[in-house]
C-alpha cells in the first residue's frame, strides 16, 4: 500500500513565500507511482491540505483530515518550513507526541541550529571555526561603540532566529547600525551582530540513510553583490558552482567537518553548513537542517554532481525515517 506523504509547508515568517517554491520542488521529486503526495500549508490562520484542487482543513488532534466521509491520515511528514514552527523544533515536537515520522532533525538539533548565536557557540566549544559576535534581545541597549570596537566594520546585523537573508544588513559605517538593528529587530525577538570575514564562500549538504552517510560535493558561491543576499539568492544575482573551485583537499576538510558537526549536533534527515574560506580556513556561517528544496537549490545540485537522482534521495530518506519509527 502506498504511503501517504504530507508535504508540510508555510510558516509564520516571511520565509513562507520561499517554503511554498521549496514544497513545490519536493512535490516534483518524489516518486507519485511510490507515495500518495499531499500538500499541507501551515499558517497562523489554518492548517490546510491541498486535495484535488480544494482545500480541507487539518485535525490538528491527530493530523489527519475528512474527505467523502472517510479520514486520510498520514504516514510521513516532509517539513520545509523554513522559520517557525517548522524549523526550529515545535513542529517537531508535535509529530513525536503523534508518533508520525518526519523529514529532518528532531526537537533539540532544529532549536538549537535555529538559534545561530547558541549554535555557533556551542560549536565553537569543538573547535569549530566560527566569525565573531555579540547577541541583542528586545530591550537591550545598543552600545554601538562597543560593538565596533569589538567587531569592527564592515559587520553584519541579522535575525538571530530565521534564514533567507530577510532583515540581514552590511554596516559599513557606525551611523547605519542602529537602523540594521531596528530592521532586524521587526523579522525576530534577537538578533545577532557578526563580524565581517572576507573570502570565498561555500555551502557543504549531507544525510544519513540505511546505505550510510553521504556528503555532498561543494558549492561555490559568486555574487558581485555585498553578500549573498535575497536578491543573490532568488533573484538570480549568483554564480553557483559545483564543485567548488577548489583544491580537493580543502573540500575533503570541509566536507570532515560538515560530517562532524552532523554529528555533534545529532542531525537527521538533510542538512546544510554554510562557509566562508579565510585565507584557506573554513569559518561557519551557519547550519540550516531545512534547506531550500527548489529545482536549483544548493542541495539538488550537489545531488546531481553526486551522480545521484533527487527522487532516490528523498525516498531513501523517507523509508530509513519510517523504520526507525515503526507505527
Amino acid at each position: 500500500m502506498k504511503k501517504n506523504i504530507a508535504i508540510v509547508w508555510g510558516g509564520y515568517s516571511s520565509e513562507k513565500v520561499i517554503s511554498e517554491k521549496s514544497a513545490a520542488g519536493i512535490y516534483s521529486f518524489l516518486s507519485k507511482t511510490q507515495y500518495n503526495l499531499f500538500k499541507v500549508m501551515i499558517d497562523r490562520r489554518s492548517w490546510e491540505v491541498e486535495y484535488h484542487g480544494v482545500q480541507i482543513p487539518v485535525n490538528k488532534n491527530d493530523f489527519s483530515f475528512t474527505v467523502n466521509g472517510q479520514t486520510v491520515r498520514f504516514d510521513f511528514a516532509y517539513i520545509t518550513i523554513h522559520g517557525t514552527p517548522g524549523e526550529d523544533g515545535s513542529l517537531q515536537g508535535y509529530f513525536d507526541m503523534l508518533g508520525i515520522p518526519y523529514s529532518n532533525c528532531g526537537v533539540l538539533a532544529s532549536a538549537l541550529t535555529f538559534n545561530k548565536f547558541t549554535c555557533n557557540n556551542y560549536l565553537k566549544s569543538f573547535g569549530i571555526r566560527v566569525a565573531d559576535s555579540v547577541i541583542l534581545r528586545q530591550g537591550d541597549p545598543l552600545q554601538s561603540d562597543t560593538i565596533i570596537s569589538r567587531l569592527g566594520l564592515p559587520l553584519f546585523v541579522k535575525p538571530n532566529v530565521g534564514g533567507s537573508s530577510f532583515a540581514t544588513t552590511k554596516v559599513k559605517e557606525a551611523s547605519a547600525l542602529q537602523k540594521a538593528v531596528a530592521d532586524a529587530f521587526l523579522e525576530a525577538p534577537e538578533v545577532i551582530i557578526e563580524s565581517y570575514i572576507s573570502g570565498t564562500e561555500v555551502t557543504c549538504g549531507c544525510f544519513v540513510t540505511d546505505k550510510g552517510f553521504t556528503v555532498l560535493p561543494l558549492t561555490e558561491v559568486v555574487t558581485s553583490n555585498e553578500f549573498f543576499d535575497f536578491d543573490a539568492k532568488y533573484n538570480g544575482q549568483v554564480q553557483e558552482i559545483t564543485p567548488a573551485r577548489i583544491s580537493q583537499e580543502l573540500t575533503q576538510t570541509i566536507q570532515q567537518e560538515t560530517e562532524k558537526i552532523y554529528r555533534l549536533i545529532g542531525a537527521k534527515g538533510i542538512i546544510r553548513a554554510d562557509y566562508i574560506l579565510s585565507n584557506n580556513i573554513p569559518v561557519l556561517l551557519e547550519v540550516n537542517t531545512t534547506p531550500g528544496m527548489t529545482v536549483t537549490s544548493f542541495i539538488p545540485q550537489q545531488v546531481a554532481a553526486a551522480g545521484l537522482r533527487m527522487t532516490e534521495v528523498l525516498s531513501d530518506i523517507i523509508e530509513y525515517k519510517v523504520q526507525a519509527n515503526p507505527s
